[in-house]
């Protein structure tokens, strides 16, 4: 929605449906495969038009300085590349975990370069957009798209595709875990095989409808980064255990949220109720479109 100067967007989370870590660059970036889907659960991005060039997070968030906020990252590297004055002010409303491997920061990042170049006028389009996300943190480009993807290279190589869109149950544990521990981390594999997208997506993996099925997927790919996060964190094992018992799971990106597909929300509801304390358990809807590219087309078309 955009009004009077001011634009507020959702930036939802994200789930890895796997994650394959297949080599290591010579600048130490991890060289990846893996399988986006979005789902219904999202933070909300409230941007205002400033009279002068300021950028400001109205929002305090725990142990995130304000200038090392991924969201004014964004909006200083938008306003430096397009090389206008400008300001703004930023609010967020969090409602995705950190350090859960859902990816919010780069989300709310992605919302706040989406909506800083509709509420400046600049008109960069998503493309370029992309590849300012990139720059910031390797996910960002997924949610400037915002279509269902399989990724490679660090996560920006992006190719759409059309998957099942089932219910999850998310579960969400006390804890966060670093990504740059996991990576860092010397009993992570780095050599796992390249698939080939067309060799997993096709075949067995299509519905009659022409959806890749999410159950296929989690049976010929896993998540590299699993055994090294339940090593440091063994509850992350425990919930993957528990979870395991009810349906096909696995955690999300470098963690700590666990997830499992069902075909309908009265099933997944039943297990999330039955998730043990102090865990949370969450049922969200996979998503192939962003809610974010459906607000931009609502906001394009007013």
């Amino acid at each position: 929605m955009i009004e009077s100067g001011v634009i507020e967007l959702p930036a939802p989370a994200k789930l890895n449906l796997f994650l394959h870590v297949v080599g290591r660059r010579a600048d130490g970036y991890h060289e990846l495969q893996t399988v986006f889907q979005f789902i219904d659960l999202a933070d909300r991005v409230r941007i205002a038009r400033r009279n002068d060039s300021l950028l400001r997070r109205t929002t305090a968030i725990p142990g995130v300085e304000e200038a090392e906020d991924l969201t004014v990252r964004a909006a200083q590297l938008l306003r430096d590349t397009s090389e206008i004055e400008a300001g703004a002010n930023i609010t967020l409303e969090k409602r995705i975990p950190a350090g859960g491997g859902l990816g919010g920061g780069s989300s709310d990042a992605a919302s706040v370069l989406v909506g800083l170049d509709r509420l400046w006028g600049l008109a960069m389009g998503t493309d370029r957009l992309a590849v300012l996300g990139a720059r910031l943190g390797a996910d960002v480009p997924v949610f400037v798209r915002g279509l269902a993807s399989w990724g490679e290279g660090v996560g920006e190589r992006l190719v759409p595709i059309t998957l099942e869109e089932p219910w999850y149950v998310l579960v969400m544990l006390p804890c966060a875990v670093s990504t740059a521990d996991v990576f860092q981390a010397s009993s992570l594999t780095r050599n796992t095989p390249r698939i080939r997208m067309n060799h997993l997506l096709r075949g067995e993996s299509g519905t009659s409808e022409g959806r890749v099925r999410i159950e296929r997927l989690l049976l010929s790919a896993g998540n590299d980064c699993e055994p090294v996060v339940r090593q440091m964190h063994p509850e992350v094992g425990e919930a993957l255990d528990w979870l395991s018992r009810h349906a096909r799971a696995r955690m999300t990106g470098t963690g700590a949220t666990v997830f499992a597909p069902f075909e309908s929300r009265e099933q997944a509801a039943e297990v999330a109720e039955k998730t043990p304390a102090p865990w949370r358990g969450l049922v969200a809807r996979g998503l192939n479109q962003s809610p974010l590219l459906d607000a931009t087309h609502r906001a394009a078309a007013q």
